[in-house]
């Protein structure tokens, strides 16, 4: 299934260098925008988003003034949960495009000064990966099976799971196989969806392939992974029993005996080996949902990863006094291992954060559209102070047109594999990961190159309304809030990278903070309340989220409103 591509040496990251400017420590103020290729830009019309329709709007990511790409995956796949199910990790699946189509991508992401952060599945495959197939075939003593946790069962015919593990999607985290000679057999884990075997991180071979994985993609010149899953590769000695607990859930934060194991620190030392073989500093990116931001920081130490996503940071509603906690308490923690602090606010597995702040306070998987004008509010005051903290940011595809979550998808329409199962992770994502509208009046706006073509999900008909085209020179536009917001960051030199922040006194709900530099200081003024809020100026705007007017000499802070400030 590998496909084969020609001339894929070459000087790795030389183009980003030369037209990016290489320096120390690029990652510590990126900002990093995720596509999910399904739904960011379809170039042959058949509905699906795919690697030439990405390449097609790179010049849009320029120009919206981001630092990198990061690309869900794109991998051969029979896509049982969007491709995180990989039949294998070195080919494209075709619906995507090809390896060449890739190679072109990531040519032109470096020539425009972008760089080019790929998706790694290394906690499970897809089940028709080769060798889950072989040991499936050879049955049991077979040498693959080493690769993968097949269990013997419970019970006087082996008929239990062999422990009461359930998987994230819901339902038992263990499937039992059939022998070559139709009898039944062994159990084989799978936290997530069937059609996804958990890898066993305890066999050679399987950490020897990740190894191999690595520099064949570093070689096609990518300039970093994002690590799907990071804190589950490895399983607590033994597989005990979790005994008595509520259903499981992806975005939680219990102590489990799968999730977040001292070993998986193990393997993240060995591919920062890798990672530092390669010019260009090339970076690992942390999934890893953990108890603590302080349990986060562990992934993120000098000799390991880079970057780790802040899901504490996500998950905090709209509230001043709980947005100032998880900002000192995750600058704290990120202080003692020299690491940035990740900060994001969406992604494809989450309610977007328009949607999520229309809503009173509830997780981060919202399935009632709220109140619109107040989530929109509040999503853009909310990315400017995420743009101003210390450190880097992630942005997801579509927020910078100010998306909303699509709640109302018909039932028959949806793919998320946990909408299909019961009393799992919620079966709701979808809603995050309809295609984004570009440009015209007529679905698909602009996804696929005809007017009226197909789309993989269903668009609003109110979509037109928030395409690239239509808000592109609107001064009030969300995109033109976010491309304003980018240039200012780029250019002020309080911005960016650092750990500090000095709290400023302010009233009852509104966040201020300075940040200092050599060259200049910087203030954010947040108003979380539902009111306006006089403040005296610290300095000149520079940007505002919403209108803002004087009254008797003091600044009025709309609701909901964020002010950046040259102090």
């Amino acid at each position: 299934m590998t496909q084969n591509l020609a001339d894929t040496s070459r000087p790795a990251a030389a183009v980003i260098a030369a037209n990016a400017g290489a320096s120390r420590g690029w990652w510590r103020d990126a900002v990093i925008y995720q596509v999910y290729p399904r739904s960011f830009a379809d170039g042959n019309g058949d509905g699906m988003g795919d690697l030439p329709g990405i390449r097609s709007r790179l010049p849009y990511l320029r120009d919206l003034g981001v630092d990198a790409v990061w690309l869900s995956p794109f991998y051969a796949s029979p896509q049982a949960d969007a491709g995180y199910d990989v039949a294998d990790y070195r080919a494209v699946d075709p619906m995507f495009g090809t390896l060449l189509d890739a190679d072109g991508l990531i040519r032109d992401a470096h020539a425009l000064g972008l760089r080019i952060i790929v998706d790694l599945v290394p906690n499970h495959s897809s089940y028709q990966h080769e060798w889950f197939q072989r040991a499936l075939r050879e049955g049991p003593g077979s040498p693959l099976r080493e690769r993968y946790h097949f269990r013997p069962g419970k019970g006087t015919e082996g008929e239990l799971p062999p422990n009461d593990w359930e998987s994230i999607f819901g339902g038992p985290a263990w499937t039992r196989t059939e022998n070559p000679d139709g009898t039944p057999g062994d159990w084989y884990l799978h936290l997530f969806a069937p059609e996804q075997p958990d890898f066993n991180w305890d066999s050679p071979a399987v950490a020897d392939e990740f190894r191999s994985i690595l520099r064949f993609w570093l070689d096609m010149g990518v300039d970093g992974f994002r690590i799907d899953v990071a804190h589950g590769m490895v399983k607590a000695p033994g597989l005990p029993d979790l005994g008595s607990h509520d259903q499981l859930k992806l975005l939680g934060n219990d102590v489990m005996p799968f999730f977040d194991q001292d070993g998986v620190h193990e393997i993240y030392r060995s591919w920062r080996l890798i990672l530092d073989e390669y010019p260009g500093e090339r970076i690992g990116v942390a999934e890893a949902w953990t108890p603590t931001v302080q349990r986060t920081a562990n992934y993120v130490r000098p000799d390991e990863l880079h970057q780790a996503f802040n899901f504490q940071y996500l998950g905090t509603h709209w509230d001043a006094d709980a947005l100032r906690e998880v900002v000192d308490v995750s600058l704290d923690a990120m202080r003692p291992v020299g690491a940035p602090a990740t900060w994001v606010l969406s992604n494809h597995d989450v309610t977007r954060h328009a949607t999520r702040f229309a809503n009173p306070p509830g997780g981060t998987q919202i399935r009632t559209p709220g109140d619109r004008a107040l989530g929109l509010r509040r999503a853009r005051a909310a990315t400017l102070l995420m743009l101003a903290l210390p450190g880097s940011a992630y942005l997801y595809q579509g927020e910078e047109l100010g998306l909303p979550d699509v709640t109302d998808l018909p039932d028959e329409v949806r793919q998320d594999p946990s909408f299909f199962r019961q009393a799992g992770q919620d079966g709701y994502r979808d809603g995050c990961r309809v295609p984004i509208p570009w440009s015209g009046t007529e679905a698909p706006y602009g996804f696929g190159p005809t007017p009226g073509g197909p789309s993989w999900l269903p668009q609003p008909a109110t979509w037109a309304g928030l395409s690239v085209e239509v808000q592109t020179g609107d001064p009030t536009s969300t995109l033109e809030l976010y491309r304003s917001a980018l240039a200012v960051r780029r250019e002020h030199p309080a911005l960016g990278a650092g750990t500090e922040v000095t709290w400023l006194d302010a009233p009852e709900g509104v966040l201020a903070f300075r940040r200092d530099s050599a060259d200049g200081s910087f203030v954010c003024t947040v108003n979380t309340t539902g009111e306006p809020v006089r403040t005296a100026a610290p300095g000149r705007v520079l940007l505002a989220s919403a209108e803002l007017t004087v009254v008797d000499g003091e600044t009025v802070l709309p609701a909901d409103c964020a002010i950046w400030w040259a102090a």
